[in-house]
């Protein structure tokens, strides 16, 4: 692929993103695309033949990393600094490149969770990252805390609205909440062996 036509892609993906998180997926057009980019509908069907194909494409990128992630995430310590090395990581990927613009269109898009399989795939990554954020509490209660904390970091975009707030900022208040939900998670299994210990 040569370097022109790799930009083209990249700005067709960026365009796309950004029109379906202002006026939703299902409202957008390629003719729209194609007129904010300022090419011809078969110049941008030269690159993508549906809106789909231009998710899929984005997304795949984004669960590449969440993989490489996910992988390296399972190599880490159980303990609360391994839980947090893995949530710094994923605040990382998530406020790095189109991250945050990915997630953002899933929220505001949530029937492409359902309908297109690059949705599926996107919330299956998520569910496995906490899978690994709750191995010392794989109870209900850790892996809700596991969640919770995941959401966190997404809902400090949505939380967090003052134009003033930078986004190392958003990231780290955004961390700090999170870190709160994720260290309970060993805690609260061993508080729950020691009060068991104690009734019997």
């Amino acid at each position: 692929m040569t370097g022109s036509t790799g930009d083209t892609r990249s700005r067709i993906q960026a365009v796309a993103l950004e029109l379906f998180t202002e006026q939703g997926y299902e409202k957008t057009s390629l003719r729209e695309i194609a007129e904010r980019l300022g090419v011809t509908k078969a110049a941008l069907y030269y690159h993508f033949k549906s809106k789909d194909d231009i998710v899929n494409s984005f997304v795949s990128d984004r669960i590449e990393r969440l993989d490489r992630l996910i992988e390296w995430a399972g190599q880490q310590p159980v303990d609360a600094a391994g839980r947090r090395a893995v949530l710094q990581r994923y605040s990382e990927e998530f406020f790095g490149d189109t991250g945050h613009s990915v997630m953002q269109f899933f929220e505001q898009n949530r029937t492409v969770l359902t309908h297109l399989a690059s949705g599926q795939m996107m919330k299956d990554r998520l569910l496995r990252v906490a899978e690994v954020l709750s191995r010392a509490d794989p109870s209900p209660a850790g892996q809700l805390r596991a969640t919770l904390a995941i959401f966190a970091v997404h809902g400090s975009m949505f939380a967090l609205r003052g134009p003033e707030i930078t986004v190392e900022q958003r990231k780290q208040l955004a961390l700090d909440v999170a870190y709160e939900m994720l260290d309970r998670i060993g805690a609260s299994a061993a508080e729950d062996g020691t009060q068991t210990a104690l009734r019997s």
